[in-house]
């Protein structure tokens, strides 16, 4: 199997980074493109979400761009290159789907995924803790759900969904106590366990927590928008009950 084009890509970024190349990419290290490697995957996202297949097969070319660059970064200091990172990859995916490159069998997706994660701890074999490994950079929501996975995994669950809406209730109580001290630390710590009950509430029943609230953010962003298209005068001289009734217009509409 052939891929020209890949080996074009690594050439030209080999290029970029060489004695004649560009100044910008000579200078960037691993951390000052943190940003843009968080930035690219993002809009990589947005494509998906969006349906929108020209744009996700640019945005994945600029999210290969900095696999190929940061591999480029590491080859130039001597530490691993493009190679090393394609055969570390290809060697877990083998190693991690022993019911396709193997002679294990398995009846089901759940067994499929209870043999990666036993696969995964095996090769793991620093990792002290079940929390071991999550991500520090990924957003909050995002640790909170795979916080809460892996602790599930071991046991550590509510016994039931209404101990569950019991929990939530209770940490609003903690909240509203914490508002009268006006406390702002202590209402941060309260709030931020209305947060994690929530995504718990979500897991529970199988909702990824951060598309729900993407899906939100989506649907409020619309219904506002909506909203400035059948506004009579500037939204500044709206009082709380036109809002409200204009709301609920936009809402009819989208």
């Amino acid at each position: 199997m052939n891929y020209p084009q890949v080996e074009r890509l690594i050439k030209i970024v080999a290029e970029l980074r060489g004695e004649n190349g560009c100044k910008w990419d000579k200078e960037q290290t691993h951390k000052t493109l943190r940003p843009n490697m968080l930035e690219e995957a993002y809009e990589a996202v947005d494509a998906i979400d969006n349906g929108d297949i020209a744009n996700l097969r640019e945005e994945l070319g600029d999210v290969l761009l900095q696999v190929v660059l940061h591999a480029q970064i590491a080859k130039d200091n001597g530490e691993f290159d493009i190679e090393d990172v394609a055969k570390e990859l290809a060697d877990k995916l083998v190693h991690r789907h022993p019911h396709v490159f193997g002679n294990t069998k398995v009846s089901s997706t759940q067994e499929i995924l209870d043999n990666w994660d036993k696969l995964k701890k095996e090769e793991k074999v620093n990792r002290k803790s079940v929390l071991d490994g999550i991500s520090k950079s990924q957003s909050a929501l995002m640790s909170a759900q795979k916080i809460s996975k892996k602790v599930v995994k071991v046991g550590f669950e509510w016994d039931s969904v209404e101990s569950l809406k019991d929990c939530i209730s209770s940490e609003y109580k903690e909240f509203e106590e914490a508002v009268k001290t006006g406390n702002k630390d202590l209402m941060e710590d309260e709030m931020g366990d209305i947060f994690f009950a929530t995504v718990n509430f979500a897991r529970w029943y199988k909702i990824d927590a951060e598309q729900a609230l993407l899906r939100a953010n989506k649907k409020f962003s619309k219904r506002f928008r909506k909203m400035e298209e059948l506004a009579k005068k500037p939204l500044e001289e709206y009082s709380y009950d036109e809002f409200n009734d204009l709301w609920k217009q936009a809402k009819l509409l989208v």
